[in-house]
């Protein structure tokens, strides 16, 4: 009794250990290597899991970078994978760009993987180019009219400018500048029109690839529409601008017209208090006059006759005047 529970425990004791060395140590993974004629040492295998790697990234693509033909070090794949790279795409571009015939070495293709670009996808874009299409980019040609144009940009990706190459916003954006300046120096929109594929021929000569991580292998034309008068409508802003300018100088001529005129006025009631103010001292002048004896009581009376006839001269030119009013407001018209 006490021998087979001995044996029992024992049994347990090894189906325990056997447990954690298959747990521990990818004996499945290492038979699959030696299968496929990859050599990987069980110890490489114990080594990955103390460094915290995961064996099945770095041996299932060296695995199907053996059966493609490559040669690729264990180390080398295991350091991508330290760094932060991806193991598997960085193999699938290597056997992509072996089928496509286009040269491309480990190291180039860790570096476009560990500079966060998708190198899978750039060696499948050099093989089957990409089509980029613009928004709707609006320029105005020299008559003031407006021309709007959108263009299908393909490109090719350039390997040799992936790291450190700007990206599809920087050719939509050197595109947009190129179809503008060309409607801009147009001499009218219907040139445009008529021509639309000098804009591309035009576009294209400027080498707007440079210093991007692509290649422009053509510029088309999808669409060109026509937009708004802008000429006509900066023209009619600014006759409005000149017009409400005139209309302001205008007003500040009349206000000051109108402040001259009332400085006028008063300037004249200021000499009507002053002739006032001088009447006023006449009789005060004749009274000292006649107190002092410079003036006789002859000469006073002489002075009121005077004035007595040059107001009764008056009155009799004013009624005479007003009878030859009413005697030819009273005659019909001659017959």
């Amino acid at each position: 009794m006490t021998v087979d529970l001995t044996l029992i425990i024992v049994l347990a004791l090894v189906l325990i250990a056997l447990a954690i060395l298959f747990t521990f140590v990818p004996v499945a993974l290492w038979i699959s290597a030696l299968a496929a004629g990859v050599k990987v040492g069980i110890f490489q295998l114990v080594g990955m899991r103390l460094r915290r790697v995961i064996p099945a990234r770095i041996v299932n693509p060296m695995i199907k970078a053996d059966k493609a033909g490559l040669e690729l070090s264990l180390n080398k794949l295991e350091g991508h994978y330290l760094a932060g790279g991806n193991v598997d795409r960085v193999v699938n571009a290597l056997i992509a760009a072996q089928r496509a015939n286009i040269e491309l070495t480990f190291e180039r293709s860790a570096a476009i993987d560990l500079a966060g670009r998708d190198v899978l996808e750039a060696v499948q874009m050099s093989v089957n180019p990409k089509v980029i299409e613009t928004p709707f980019i609006a320029g105005v040609a020299m008559d003031g009219i407006e021309v709007k144009a959108k263009a299908r940009i393909t490109v090719r990706a350039n390997i040799d400018r992936l790291v450190g190459g700007a990206g599809e916003e920087t050719i939509i954006a050197r595109v947009g500048e190129g179809i503008v300046s060309t409607i801009g120096s147009s001499k009218d929109h219907k040139g445009v029109l008529e021509n639309p594929d000098s804009i591309s021929q035009t576009v294209l000569s400027k080498g707007l690839d440079s210093g991007t991580a692509f290649e422009i292998l053509s510029i088309d034309i999808a669409d060109i529409d026509i937009g708004k008068n802008i000429g006509a409508g900066l023209q009619t802003d600014q006759a409005e601008a000149d017009k409400k300018i005139a209309q302001a100088k205008a007003e500040e001529r009349r206000a000051m017209a109108v402040a001259h005129e009332q400085e006028m006025r008063a300037r004249v009631e200021e000499m009507r208090a002053k002739v006032v103010e001088s009447e006023a001292e006449v009789p005060m002048a004749m009274a000292e006059a006649l107190r002092s004896g410079n003036l006789g009581v002859m000469d006073y009376m002489n002075i009121q006759n005077v004035e007595a006839d040059t107001d009764m001269r008056d009155s009799i030119s004013k009624g005479t005047k007003k009878d030859l009013n009413d005697d030819n407001n009273d005659s019909g018209p001659i017959r």
